[in-house]
């Protein structure tokens, strides 16, 4: 009887695993090449996927932030870099902050060299496609007129409100044309409203200070702050403790001894220090100039938490108007 045919063995374990993966590179493969047909369109576009991801409107300063959150009201997240009593010049961001700023769909920051520790954030959040908006050129900003920084632009534009009003214009148009799904009219029309509520901070302040005698008109700071209160409301600076348009300078002993007798000569009764900060050097100054002068704190370059009087930027320039006026009406 012949032998029945053998049936063929199967193929070793080993043998199986080594064709097994050469079907799979070929699926890896084709999936692979799916994949890059899907991704190429938008690659060639230009579109970065980073720039898909952009959300919300980073401010630097809590003033700037108090502006933009008025303006933009529910249309928009906004988050504002900068807590209370925060020296704008000497600030510096933490590594979230970074983030926040490169990923932001627009940054809002003051500019002209005020924010000296985040203008590289900004700069490389700009380079990563971010719009920004540095409001203070838009408002016909100033120069100094005096101290190591006279010539050189005045970042302090707030101190004026009529340029607020400006800046609040500024800011609704960047926001109606770099933030997605916002709607422009009712930015617009916050933008109006707010306005509105600084144009009558502005009268309010022109009565105020209408009623101090014209050589009462006459400021001493802590540092330039109030170079635009000045310019629009008819104060003469006299000058500053720290000769400087930042708070990261520091006088020298001739410095104060100079501003003493300027002070002591113009008969100013009263030195403003801004009040998140310590007021040794005015009061030594003031010491130095032998007259009775008062030191005032105002709320210069930071608002304040809640109950701090300054927790936004109508009460703060309200404050700051009531104080310089009754300090310097006799």
């Amino acid at each position: 009887m012949p032998a029945k045919p053998r049936s063929p063995l199967p193929a070793p374990a080993g043998d199986r695993r080594r064709r097994r993966p050469r079907r799979s590179v070929r699926r890896a493969g084709a999936v692979l090449w799916a994949v890059l047909l899907v991704l190429a369109p938008a690659a060639l576009s230009g579109c970065s996927a980073l720039g898909a991801e952009r959300s919300g409107i980073v401010v630097t300063t809590n003033i700037l932030g108090d502006v933009v959150r008025n303006v933009v009201g529910d249309q928009a997240e906004v988050t504002v870099l900068m807590g209370p009593n925060a020296d704008p010049h000497s600030f510096g961001v933490s590594a979230r902050q970074a983030a926040e700023l490169q990923d932001a769909e627009l940054v809002v920051y003051n500019g002209l060299g005020l924010e000296e520790g985040v203008l590289r954030n900004v700069e490389a959040a700009e380079e990563s496609g971010a719009p920004a908006l540095a409001v203070a050129e838009g408002v016909d900003p100033i120069d100094f007129s005096g101290g190591d920084t006279a010539g050189e632009p005045d970042p302090h534009f707030w101190t004026d409100p009529v340029r607020v009003e400006r800046a609040a214009g500024l800011i609704a148009g960047e926001v109606a044309e770099s933030v997605d799904g916002v709607d422009a009219e009712a930015v617009r029309a916050n933008a109006e409203d707010y306005r509105r509520r600084v144009d009558r901070l502005h009268a309010r302040a022109e009565e105020r200070f209408a009623a101090i005698p014209p050589e009462r008109r006459k400021l001493v700071t802590d540092h330039h702050v109030f170079g635009y209160l000045a310019q629009r409301y008819g104060f003469e600076v006299v000058g500053a403790v720290i000769p400087s348009g930042t708070t990261l300078a520091s006088p020298s002993s001739s410095d104060l001894k100079s501003l003493a007798d300027a002070v002591r000569e113009a008969g100013v009764p009263a030195v403003f220090a801004d009040a998140s900060e310590p007021d040794r050097l005015a009061r030594v100054m003031a010491e130095e100039a032998g007259v009775d002068v008062e030191v005032v704190p105002l709320h210069s370059e930071s608002l304040t938490a809640e109950g701090g009087g300054a927790a936004t930027y109508l009460q703060m320039a309200r404050s700051n108007t009531d104080d310089i006026a009754d300090a310097l009406s006799g």
